[in-house]
């Protein structure tokens, strides 16, 4: 009989200690908004856990209470104990101005390099981000620099407005990172398992012989279309007074009407508009009506202010109530940008946009419009809600990112993307990256951090740099088998996952000479050339217009649509410019 008891008791104390406790809850903030994806970390275990799309939450732990640290983008961090007796409800507060809303957003990065040596880089209507232009950076001080990868394309577009017109183009409307995206320069299919493909080479600085230029090539693996998940998608579109002309309201009926044609049964579309009015302009709506969605949009009509923020609340908040946990949640932004009523300003813009970027929702960003075009309002929205940027400049261009590109544009496959390269500085004694360009605000800011990018489904990204090459580089380019000239790492997350991942590539020393590359590569030294000239940059200097020319000229590839049309534009470009130098003069 004791040792009955004995087992009993010991089967007793071990049920105990095996019990399970349900902690549940909810993460609001101030206005009773739910606050989804929010960072849950219990204190017994250290695990962390997300809020879902209700802002709730539901925790099994082996302790009647605990305590959670709860944190949120935009929001103060907060402790908090629960119990399983009770449900809680959360609510966090906003963090002050100076917080962590106000940090300044690199695209590219040296790694140690502090202020004091960039600030003499600086020198002292439509609206576009101040750049500082990327300069030489010894290797051997500073071996180590990174560039966020993302699928932005807008700034081709918006330059091609401008050459089309008869204009000069505003250097700082001109993000050579872009100009290259625009192309298909060749696509790379991933490994099976991976996420990202990597190619490099290495050849002559056309425009400096002495120097080298070494290209390396991302390119992101292809949704397979049949398991594309299902879409929630917001239109958001302005139609304030100022959007009343044909290139605006018109163009993106046009742009809309077209996108339609490729949605499912499994998708839902909505529609809202700011402008004399902010609402629902179309409830969510299955992707086979079709006449209904088409419908909807050829009834908008321009007038009024342009409320943009309280337009991107609505929106954000219809998203949210259809949200598809595991699909792809979207709003697509379509404006010129001209915000004059609420928050305007692009800090005000950053702030807003940020409390909505840890939803799980992605912003597509698509620009219109000419003189009042605020380029530097949208590319903050893109970048802060986790989304890309393009511009619109007529019918071909919204076809082209809506529908031949549906996929890049819409469908996601790496989060907060970004290439770290690490130089071999035996092999390279300077480099520069050449676009990816910061802000001059960003860069003087000691807070900045670099943000990666949203990298859509099989986009291939081109970067440049220019190397100043030693003198062991230069006495053994032709002896193959050599320590490789750089290591790089693509570090990125895959959707709807916070767990952070990465990818190693090494950069062979492979030297080929500029003739006996592929075109593909002469032809992006031509669009690297013109969009110098188009910069003015102190690097232009060896350039002339007839060399983007010639070189594009030589490597086009005459059944490419895209190529053919840049070599038009260099030369109304050269005749512009070539104006404006006499007029000078």
């Amino acid at each position: 009989m004791k040792t009955y008891c004995t087992i009993l008791f010991a089967l007793l104390a071990n049920l105990s200690l095996s019990a399970q406790f349900y902690l549940r809850g909810e993460v609001r903030d101030e206005t009773n908004t739910p606050l989804a994806n929010s960072r849950l970390i219990l204190h017994s275990t250290g695990y962390v856990y997300y809020s879902g799309s209700s802002g709730g939450f539901g925790i099994v732990s082996s302790l009647k209470e605990d305590s959670l640290v709860v944190s949120y983008d935009g929001y103060q961090e907060q402790r908090v104990k629960l119990s399983a007796a009770n449900y809680t409800t959360i609510v966090l507060k906003l963090q002050h101005a100076s917080g962590n809303l106000h940090k300044s957003r690199l695209v590219s990065i040296t790694k140690d390099m502090q202020w004091d040596e960039k600030k003499n880089w600086s020198v002292g209507g439509e609206t576009y981000s101040n750049l500082l232009e990327n300069e030489f950076i010894p290797a051997k001080k500073y071996p180590e620099t990174g560039f966020a990868i993302n699928t932005d394309k807008a700034a081709y577009s918006n330059m091609r407005r401008f050459i089309n017109m008869g204009s000069t183009v505003p250097p700082d409307a001109v993000r050579t990172e872009e100009l290259l995206n625009y192309f298909n320069f060749g696509y790379k299919e991933p490994a099976k398992d991976s996420t990202f493909a990597f190619d490099s080479r290495l050849t002559t600085c056309p425009w400096k012989p002495e120097n080298e230029l070494l290209y390396l090539q991302v390119s992101a693996r292809k949704v397979n279309m049949d398991k594309v998940p299902a879409s929630n998608i917001v239109f958001l579109i302005d139609i304030s007074g100022s959007m009343d002309m044909p290139n605006r309201l018109p163009l993106l009926k046009s742009a809309f009407k077209l996108m339609i044609s490729n949605l499912r049964q499994k998708d839902t579309v909505s529609i809202v508009v700011y402008g004399s009015t902010v609402g629902v302009w179309l409830q969510p709506t299955c992707g086979t009506e079709k006449e209904k969605i088409t419908r909807a949009v050829e009834d908008l009509y321009p007038g009024g202010s342009t409320p943009g923020a309280s337009g991107i609340q609505a929106a954000y908040a219809l998203a949210k109530s259809k949200f598809i946990k595991g699909g792809n949640n979207r709003v697509v932004l379509a404006t010129d940008g001209d915000f004059n009523v609420g928050q305007a300003n692009e800090e005000e813009l950053e702030n807003l946009i940020t409390l909505h970027r840890q939803s799980g929702i992605y912003l597509t960003c698509l620009g219109v419009g000419m003189g009042n075009y605020k380029d530097s309002k949208l590319e903050i929205l893109a970048k802060k809600g986790n989304g890309n940027f393009a511009y619109l400049d007529n019918e071909r261009e919204a076809e082209k990112v809506l529908v031949k590109e549906l996929t890049q544009t819409l469908y996601t496959v790496a989060d907060d993307a970004y290439l770290s390269i690490h130089f071999n500085p035996r092999l390279v004694k300077e480099y520069r990256l050449i676009g990816f360009d910061n802000k001059l605000k960003a860069v003087a800011d000691s807070l900045s951090e670099l943000e990666g990018g949203e990298v859509g489904s099989g986009h291939t990204l081109m970067a440049v740099f220019e190397l100043t090459p030693t003198f062991s580089n230069v006495s053994t380019a032709d002896n193959p088998g050599r320590e490789p000239i750089a290591k790089a790492v693509v570090n990125y997350k895959c959707p709807n996952d916070s767990t952070k991942k990465r990818s190693e590539f090494e950069v062979p020393f492979v030297y080929t000479e500029f003739p006996d590359m592929p075109a593909c590569h002469r032809f992006a030294a031509a669009v690297v050339e013109f969009s110098l000239l188009l910069k003015e940059s102190p690097y232009a200097k060896g350039i002339s217009w007839n060399d983007p020319l010639v070189l594009a000229n030589e490597s086009c590839n005459s059944s490419d649509a895209v190529q053919k049309e840049f070599i038009t534009l260099v030369e109304k470009a050269k005749k512009i410019y070539g104006k404006s130098k006499r007029r000078r003069i």
